[in-house]
């Protein structure tokens, strides 16, 4: 996924009411920046970071800039969670997620479930079907390089709906996959952080059970481009 614009540097001054984002840019203006990320942001939310934001092109937008990414421990990392769906699906198109080739169509945002949108559908000739969830993550809280990144980053009700939601499709047999798409390269694995949120842990192991298929992959960022490279273990 390539930035279609150059991105603008600056410095975190502070992330507040969630969605916001005060930042000093390079020339010294200050902004407020919307902050496409509903998470905790636990171990990527520093004060004084460098981070890198876009400006937006409809003049009719309150909020001019949108952060992007944010370097910690000179480490670069995409905050914005508009974006794994778009890289999930360039990399399969791209042969990169190896797991999920060989489906004649990819479609993104289809309804199904419980009143919910599948984030990739795919489907092969023979009319079977593969629904792919997935989920941004960025938190790493080990210091270790080629470390190991969790999720998620705080209590998501929202997530355990979506792996419920996926055991039902295996029920009503067709494949499901939870991709964990981590937006950062200095990791080799990936784990659950059960500790933040227990009941996810356990919709994750019922979901296992139930033939819910598990895979993580991450990815390159720079101020230029975000592109998936690799894929990570998954620690249980």
């Amino acid at each position: 996924m390539i930035f279609q614009d150059p991105l603008l540097t600056g410095n975190l001054v502070r992330r507040y009411k969630r969605f916001f984002a005060e930042i000093v840019l390079s020339d010294g203006e200050t902004i407020t920046a919307h902050c496409p990320n509903s998470g905790s942001m636990l171990s990527i939310l520093e004060s004084g970071s460098t981070v890198w934001v876009s400006r937006a092109n409809n003049p009719k937008r309150k909020l001019k800039y949108t952060w992007e990414l944010t370097q910690i421990s000179n480490v670069m990392i995409g905050v914005n969670t508009n974006h794994p769906n778009k890289l999930a699906e360039e990399a399969i198109c791209r042969g990169i997620i190896k797991e999920l080739q060989d489906y004649k169509t990819l479609r993104r945002e289809v309804k199904y479930g419980k009143n919910s949108r599948i984030d990739i559908l795919l489907e092969r000739e023979n009319g079977s079907k593969c629904f792919v969830e997935v989920k941004n993550v960025t938190m790493k809280r080990d210091t270790e390089v080629n470390g190991v990144v969790e999720f998620p980053d705080g209590v998501t009700t929202r997530g355990a709906k979506h792996l419920d939601e996926l055991s039902q499709m295996v029920a009503e047999g067709h494949r499901s996959v939870m991709l964990f798409l981590v937006q950062r390269d200095d990791c080799a694995s990936f784990r659950l952080a059960r500790d933040i949120d227990p009941n996810y842990g356990r919709a994750y192991d019922q979901a296992k059970l139930a033939g819910v298929e598990f895979i993580s992959y991450a990815c390159q960022v720079t101020p230029e481009k975000i592109d998936v490279t690799k894929q990570i273990a998954l620690l249980e």
